[in-house]
Parts: structure tokens; sequence; C-alpha cells
């Protein structure tokens, strides 16, 4: 679903050049798990940013379900990503303004969708994730594994092929971080593809997912134990 070839991005200014992915080649599965683990500033955001359509690669290709869209513009970018793409953000970037409804909602507003489909699509989705009962609350009024659930919920609405997540736990006790986790990888057996990014280790070790190292310019596969230069990244 998800083909990457030599995505490259390059930061920069005056006086400095930053190259924060270097040829990453990544493949996706529809419904695969895929947990990319490094530090902080091995271009783990970066990565999620591109294919999340919020930025653009200063090179090399990226094909999103047959589609070609490395080079969209910025408004050709916001309109392919209603209904195909949602994104869990580590400090949940849900309006304060708006309740748990409302922000659920918010999704199929900008997709037209009639209010008595989206009335029934929230409602499910909040059961799924176990925040039903907070509807009304506002996040401000939510713990942050709450927060998180709510986050979720609303990048899943709108039943898109990619859920990108991009520290997720970041914030969260290791027992809520678990439960996170959890609805992760259920999201993906429901037959959406999850990218998580992550520098947490301890967590992968109780959660079945395909698991990528990215340390230094390299990436090693966990699972196959082999080793890509670069930023080059395969799932298959």
């Amino acid at each position: 679903m998800i083909k990457t070839n030599d995505l490259t991005k390059i930061f920069r200014t005056e006086e400095v050049e930053t190259t924060a992915l270097n040829k990453v080649t990544l493949n996706v599965k529809e419904g695969e798990y895929v947990a990319v683990m490094g530090p902080s500033g091995c271009g783990k955001s970066t990565l999620l940013n591109i294919l999340g359509l919020l930025d653009n690669p200063s090179s090399g290709s990226y094909i999103f379900n047959g589609t070609e869209v490395a080079n969209l513009k910025e408004r050709d970018r916001t309109i392919f990503r209603k209904g195909n793409i949602g994104f869990v953000f580590q400090s949940f970037n849900l309006i304060d303004e708006l309740n748990v409804y409302e922000n659920v909602e918010l999704p199929l507003i900008y997709l037209k969708m009639k209010a008595g489909d989206r009335k029934k699509r929230v409602e499910d989705v909040l059961e799924r994730m176990k925040i039903g009962h907070r509807a009304k609350h506002f996040p401000q009024q939510l713990s942050g594994g709450q927060q998180q659930r709510v986050a979720i919920a609303r990048a899943v609405v709108a039943n898109p092929k990619l859920i990108l997540a991009d520290e997720p736990t970041g914030n969260l006790d290791p027992e809520t971080s678990a439960g996170i986790m959890q609805l992760l990888l259920d999201i993906s057996k429901s037959g959406r593809s999850v990218l998580m990014a992550t520098h947490d280790y301890s967590l992968f070790n109780k959660f079945p997912s395909r698991t990528l190292k990215c340390e230094s310019g390299s990436v090693l596969d966990t699972n196959n134990a082999s080793v890509f230069q670069g930023n080059s990244i395969s799932t298959n």
C-alpha cells in the first residue's frame, strides 16, 4: 500500500544543510503494524510527516495505494489526506474549545458526511476506544491516556487506510502506554496499516509488530537481522 524509493529530506538554512532522511526505501502492506524505533533526531518524525503528507520530500518517490504523491502541492496534499490518512500525535493536538465528541466528529465534517451518519460513526468509535462516557467532556478534563484515546478515535473515525502514530505513548505511564499499543494493534487487525515511531524499546516485546531500528544513519530490521545503510527500510 505504501512504497517509497530513495526518499530524501534535506533542511537548509543560509549556513547549514541537514539531511534528515537519506534515500529511504519503505514498503508497508495493507493491515501491517510497523514500528520505527530510534533516538530523537534520527528522522522518525520527518519520515512520518512526509508519509502523512504534512510535508514533501526533497527528492525520491512516494506511492500511496498506487498514486504518486511525493510532489503534491499543499492544497492537493490536504485533499488527498482526507479519508486516507489518520495522524496520532504525542501531544494529542486536541482542540481545547471542542468537547470529546466534537473533536472526533471534526474529520467527518470536513468530509461533508451527513449529520445522522456522523453521529452514528462518532458514537461507535468512542465506544470502541472505551471513551464514550466522556463524550461531553473537554480535553483539559481528561487524563493523558484518555486524551490519547480521543486522538486515536479522531484518527480512525473516517476509516483511513493508514494510521501514523508519532511517539503516541511518549507522555504516558507504562500501563496506559500498553493500552494504547493494544488499541493500535487492534486497528491494524481490522485491515488498516499502522506505522508508529517511538524511542521506547520496552513496549515491543509485548506486541507483535514489524520492528525497524533507526540509528546513526542506519536501520536494522530486527525481524530478519539485516542492516540497511543510510535510511533504507523494507517491510517485505
